[in-house]
């Protein structure tokens, strides 16, 4: 009865031994409770209130963040249809759950620190500043998404399989 209540993506990845090794990054990787999703297209408006997008799905996440650039925009479930082929791929790759090698791969590729500008009356100089978890999610999302689409743009390879490279790269720390 209990395999009957499991929620697993796209009927074939669990959630339930799922770890997010960064203690930080707990709260902003959204893979558990209500998180956990069957599709990454739960059409909530995670864009109301501020911080609220740390309560989407991760996966959901990332294939909002595939929907750049003007001729993608809106394609959401073109977007779905990549990240389930890039899944597949990954798991055929490393044979693991591909949703914790996506994990691994956004607290691996997120900036630990930043620099900001400091100074007054014309005098700029750049100090460097701890990164906060939420942006090192949001940038560790948009790399990995941004890179796997300059490398599939007017390449053979297609977008999933650029994706897949990227994530088990980032997960293994190359």
């Amino acid at each position: 009865m209990a395999e009957e209540n499991e929620v697993k993506l796209f009927g074939k990845w669990s959630y339930d031994d799922l770890e997010v090794s960064d203690i930080a990054l707990i709260d902003y990787i959204g893979i558990t409770g209500k998180q956990a999703t069957y599709l990454p297209h739960t059409q909530g408006r995670y864009q109301k209130k501020r911080f609220r997008k740390a309560l989407a799905p991760i996966v959901e996440r990332v294939a909002c963040s595939l929907m750049r650039k003007g001729r993608n925009s809106g394609k959401k479930m073109m977007a779905v249809r990549i990240i389930q082929h890039t899944l597949d791929i990954i798991h055929l790759s490393t044979d693991e759950n591909p949703l914790q090698i996506l994990v691994d791969a956004i607290i691996n590729s997120g900036p630990r620190e930043d620099s900001t500008r400091v100074g007054s009356a014309g005098v700029v100089r750049r100090q460097a500043v701890d990164c906060s978890p939420f942006r090192r999610v949001n940038q560790a999302i948009y790399l990995l998404t941004t890179g796997a689409r300059e490398a599939s743009f007017r390449n053979i390879k297609t977008i999933s399989e650029c994706l897949s490279d990227e994530i088990i790269n980032a997960a293994r720390g190359r």
